[in-house]
């Protein structure tokens, strides 16, 4: 059988706007919305809660611990900040009385200089400033107050977003997947199977990623970013422009940042793919690679690519290695533009100490969700790199069948293949012009040497592929105008290489058919011949068999295959016989089996031993894609053609 030959190296892709990917995934968004909104709602009142804290902590150095002129005393304008003392309060005449020099009175007031109290005890102090020292209080509980209620929801956000999360990635993987499965054999013998599993997984968490940790939390901090720049320009308009100084140099230094670190995120999931492929491949093949002694040749091979993704890893390095140090020098100097003009103008009187330190606070805040912005931009790149593999696979229709078409309720009565031709590769045909009759009950034989396309007829029949031109039918009518579905249904497959799956006995032998009771299953069992196989096993039919059914020999996973074929009881059997050694007792077992699954049914039966074909109803004999010879076994030796020849080849 001839095929697509190799995998193919995984393709560079074009410039793709990040905002085309993200509109792409705006269908696996929207029936989640609600929880992406809830999720930006608690991201603008942790804004607000965020915003709050420095102001809280101006006020309270402003109002309680360094009072502002303005706000006392502000009667008296000798240029002496002071401190308003209610005499009313327990103790304040006493202290008053005592140290009549540090006080002058204002109304109902005493206001007493800030420069002299340290020229009384500590618990004078205490009395004169309880006021402020209620403030104090009083503010303190309101900004833990706050933190508490920044801790419920942030955990509230998190968790929203998780739960979207995790419902997008389910519903995206299974896109993925259902697409996947709706593809034809030519897709998947050019994407080995380490390439698909880095989609499926590791693509699909990076997009994970993007949700959790970008979507929502970009919105929270654009919304902060755009908060404590206008918190900024209400405290001192001045202060806020030199701060925004440095801001022409940060939106350079990302720009650049972006250009490198898209490319090298598309490099390392390439490579990614690429080691999973051939780690797939040199497992599967281990034997194979023990036995001819090549270890050292797949290490090497291993080693190539994985040093080609170290050197990919050490480009992204090198891009984060200098973007983030250079944001934090430049939020470093727009904090020391602020210590030097608003200590200035603290010492000048144009702004307060708390309004200095609330600067400060909100300066610090700034740059952090420019870090948080350049960091989620790393998971962003990643994610989009990853975004344009799986949409790279969501736009391959190579051999997608439209599951459309008529039903086929009836059983199979005849199938026709009228000048069909078929290639694999471009020019290289593997079917010639073959045109064959198989009516209802007969049992036709297709024999030839390796390569003459005995395989492909079956690959054909079943839609694994479609023909370039000519015509295959069941039933009069063409076969892509019937539901594949319903075809599939009617027909039972024993291929040469029979693929069990990791799951129990019970499981494989009612692969994609409704259950049938445990009374069937064993007389299936019976005349597939694999009775005593599975009483054998420890736990009979609920026995979990390894991948592949390794754990069996493949004479057995022969006959289970042949069995699988009964429980389908289908209208067209499909024998690809196995060329593969089997000792004498299994041979005849397996002879015995295919006897009985051919009974009485219609069948296609691709035979690598003559003697198979011996029994059958039609013969063709097949050539470099071609039907050179037809008839039954009489007949085909009577001509002592190609036939008769193969036939005394093999009794030699």
């Amino acid at each position: 059988m001839h095929g697509d030959f190799g995998h193919v190296e995984e393709g560079s892709l074009g410039r793709v706007a990040d905002i085309q990917l993200l509109r792409r995934l705006l269908p696996f968004l929207n029936p989640w919305k609600h929880l992406l909104a809830a999720a930006v709602v608690l991201s603008i009142v942790l804004t607000v809660l965020d915003l709050a804290l420095p102001y809280i902590t101006k006020e309270t150095i402003d109002r309680y611990i360094v009072p502002n002129r303005e706000d006392a005393c502000a009667g008296i304008s000798d240029g002496i900040r002071r401190l308003a003392v209610d005499p009313s309060r327990a103790g304040a005449a006493d202290i008053l009385r005592r140290h009549p020099d540090i006080w002058v009175a204002e109304g109902d007031r005493a206001c007493v200089a800030f420069d002299r109290l340290g020229e009384l005890s500590t618990e004078e102090t205490r009395v004169l400033r309880g006021a402020d020292l209620s403030g104090v209080a009083r503010m303190s509980l309101l900004f833990l107050g706050l933190i508490l209620l920044d801790f419920l929801f942030n955990f509230l956000q998190q968790f929203t977003m998780e739960v979207a999360a995790q419902r997008i990635m389910h519903d995206l993987r299974m896109t993925l997947m259902d697409h996947l499965m709706s593809l034809g054999m030519a897709f998947f013998n050019r994407n080995p199977v380490g390439r698909l599993v880095t989609r499926v997984t590791s693509d699909i968490q990076n997009m994970d990623e993007l949700f959790t940790s970008v979507v929502v939390f970009v919105f929270k901090d654009v919304f902060l970013l755009t908060g404590i720049a206008l918190m900024l320009l209400v405290i001192q308009w001045k202060l806020a422009l030199i701060s925004f100084a440095v801001l022409p140099l940060v939106v350079y230094i990302s720009i650049r940042f972006s250009r490198r670190a898209r490319e090298a995120f598309r490099t390392l999931r390439v490579k990614t793919a690429e080691i999973n492929s051939r780690f797939s491949e040199t497992v599967s093949g281990i034997r194979v690679i023990q036995l001819f002694r090549s270890e050292a040749a797949q290490y090497r091979r291993f080693a190539r690519i994985n040093h080609e993704y170290y050197e990919a890893g050490m480009q992204q390095l090198h891009v984060f290695a200098l973007f983030m140090p250079a944001i934090e020098v430049l939020g470093m100097t727009a904090t020391a533009l602020i210590v030097f003009s608003g200590g200035r103008d603290v010492l000048s009187g144009w702004i307060t100490i708390g309004e200095l330190v609330a600067f400060l606070s909100y300066i610090k805040m700034f740059f952090r969700p420019i870090r948080d912005i350049a960091e989620k931009y790393n998971i962003l790149q990643n994610a989009m790199s990853s975004a344009e593999r799986l949409f790279q696979i969501l736009d391959t229709h190579e051999g997608k069948l439209d599951t459309q078409g008529i039903r086929l309720e009836r059983p199979i009565e005849r199938i026709d293949f009228d000048g069909v031709w078929f290639a694999y590769q471009p020019d290289e045909w593997v079917l010639k012009d073959v045109s064959f009759s198989l009516p209802k009950g007969r049992v036709l034989a297709v024999v030839g040497a390796t390569g003459s396309g005995k395989t492909t007829l079956i690959h054909l029949l079943v839609r694994l592929y479609e023909p370039h031109s000519g015509t295959i039918r069941i039933n009069g009518m063409p076969l892509q105008q019937w539901s594949p579905e319903s075809v599939r249904r009617r027909i039972a497959l024993v291929s040469q290489d029979p693929f069990l799956f990791s799951e129990s006995l019970r499981k494989n032998l009612l692969h994609g058919i409704e259950p049938i009771p445990d009374e069937r299953l064993w007389d299936i069992l019976d005349a597939a011949q694999c009775r005593t196989l599975a009483e054998n096993l420890p736990h009979g039919l609920d026995t979990v068999l390894s991948e592949g059914g390794l754990s069996i020999s493949s004479g057995e996973r022969q006959l289970l295959s042949i069995a699988r074929a009964f429980a389908r009881n289908a209208d067209l059997i499909i024998l690809d016989e196995a060329t593969s050694y089997v000792d004498a007792h299994t041979e005849k077992r397996i002879q015995t089996a295919i006897e009985n699954l051919l009974k009485d049914r219609t069948a296609i039966v691709i035979a690598h031993r003559l003697a198979t074909a011996r029994s059958a109803d039609h013969i063709l004999v097949m050539g470099a894609g071609r039907i050179i010879e037809e008839g039954n076994h009489e007949t085909l030796m009577a001509k002592e053609g190609v036939y008769y020849r193969m036939h005394q080849i093999g009794e030699d």
